[in-house]
C-alpha cells in the first residue's frame, strides 16, 4: 500500500478477502458474512485508516446516515427568540436518535443577503441522504429545479411553488390554529376583533388571515383585517378605536409592545381595554419568556403558533374601549 488513502483494494488483501467482501462489512450486511471474516475486514480498515467514501457509497445504493441542514439565513442562534433555535433541537434530537450525522452547509453561494443551493452547495446534496431547507428568504424557483432533480429535501413551512409543483413540506396549521384563537376571543365576549398583519405573499400570514376570516365568518360576525406596513403604533391605535375592535389578532409578534405602550398612552390597558393574541416568534429578552413580561400560551388552543397572550372580556359589547379624557 502506497503513501497516499488506503482503498477498498488495500484493506481486501490484508485481510485476505474480496472487495465484495469488504463491500459487505461496511454496508452492515452481517447475514452474508461470517464473525471471523467480519473482524478480519474491521481489523484491517483500522490499520489502514481506511474510510470509505460516502459519494460512492450513495452511487452504489448504501446509505450514508448523514443528513443535510441548509438554512437560507444565518443559523447560528443570536438570542432566546431565534427563529431557528427550536427546529435546531428538535433536528439535533432526531439525528441522534436514528444514528445519523448532520451536515451543515455554510459554503453556499450567497446573492443579495440570502443563500444560494448552487454550485457547490447543491454538488454537496449528493454526499447526503436527504436534507431539510429552513428560511423565509427561498428562491421558489430554485426549488422547483431541486423537485426536477429527483434530489431528495423537506422544506420546514409550506410554499407555493410555480405551476403548483408539490413540494414535500411539515409545517404549522395556521389556518386551523388562528380559527381557535379567534374562537378563544369569542368563547371570552369578545365580537369586535381584528386581524392585524402585513398582507404579503408569506404563506404564514396568508394561512392565519383565512383562518381569522373563516371564524369571523361561521361566527356571523364582519372580518375587519389591515395592513400595518406603514402605519406607527398610534396610528395602528386609531384604525382599532375607529373600528371600535375590543380584540386583535397580531400576526406578527414584533408589533405587541409599541401597541401597548400607543395604548398606554391614551389611557387603555392592555387586556382590560384591548386584548391581544400575539403569534409568530416572539420577541424575548435573555432567553426567557419569564423576562418578558407575557404570560405564555403553552396549553391553550393555540396550537404552537399563539406564543403569547393577554386578554380580557370586553367592558361591554356595544361600547367602544374607553378612551383617555
Amino acid at each position: 500500500m502506497g503513501a497516499g488513502r488506503a482503498t477498498q483494494a488495500d484493506v481486501a488483501r490484508l485481510a485476505g478477502v474480496s472487495q465484495a467482501t469488504v463491500s459487505l462489512v461496511l454496508k452492515g450486511d452481517g447475514n452474508r458474512v461470517g464473525d471471523d471474516t467480519r473482524r478480519r475486514v474491521l481489523d484491517a480498515i483500522n490499520k489502514t485508516n481506511y474510510s470509505a467514501n460516502p459519494v460512492a457509497q450513495r452511487l452504489a445504493g448504501g446509505r450514508n446516515q448523514i443528513v443535510g441542514v441548509f438554512t437560507y439565513e444565518p443559523v447560528f442562534p443570536r438570542g432566546g427568540g431565534d427563529f431557528y433555535h427550536p427546529f435546531l433541537i428538535g433536528i439535533e434530537g432526531e439525528a441522534e436518535q436514528w444514528g445519523c450525522d448532520l451536515l451543515l452547509f455554510t459554503s453556499a453561494q450567497v446573492e443579495h443577503g440570502r443563500r444560494r443551493l448552487s454550485g457547490k452547495a447543491r454538488a454537496h446534496l449528493g454526499i447526503t441522504d436527504g436534507c431539510l431547507l429552513l428560511g423565509h428568504s427561498e428562491d421558489k424557483q430554485e426549488l422547483v429545479h431541486l423537485l426536477d432533480d429527483g434530489l431528495p429535501f423537506v422544506f420546514v413551512g409550506r410554499r407555493q411553488l410555480p405551476n403548483n409543483a408539490d413540494l414535500p413540506y411539515i409545517g404549522a396549521d395556521y389556518v386551523r390554529a388562528t380559527h381557535d384563537v379567534v374562537r378563544l376571543f369569542l368563547t371570552q365576549g369578545h365580537e369586535r376583533i381584528g386581524f392585524v398583519g402585513e398582507l404579503s405573499d408569506r404563506e404564514s400570514i396568508l394561512d392565519r388571515l383565512t383562518g381569522y376570516r373563516a371564524a369571523m365568518r361561521d361566527a356571523g360576525l364582519r372580518p375587519t383585517s389591515f395592513d400595518p406596513a406603514d402605519l406607527t403604533p398610534d396610528e395602528i391605535l386609531d384604525v382599532v378605536l375607529d373600528n371600535r375592535l375590543t380584540g386583535l389578532v397580531l400576526a406578527e409578534a414584533h408589533r405587541a409592545e409599541g401597541l401597548r405602550t400607543a395604548a398606554a398612552r391614551r389611557g387603555l390597558t392592555v387586556p382590560a381595554d384591548l386584548s391581544r393574541a400575539i403569534q409568530g416568534q416572539p420577541e424575548i429578552a435573555g432567553g426567557s419568556a419569564a423576562h418578558s413580561g407575557r404570560k405564555r400560551a403553552e396549553g391553550s388552543p393555540c396550537r404552537r403558533t399563539c406564543r403569547s397572550r393577554s386578554w380580557a372580556s370586553p367592558r361591554s359589547r356595544s361600547t367602544a374601549p374607553r378612551t383617555a379624557a
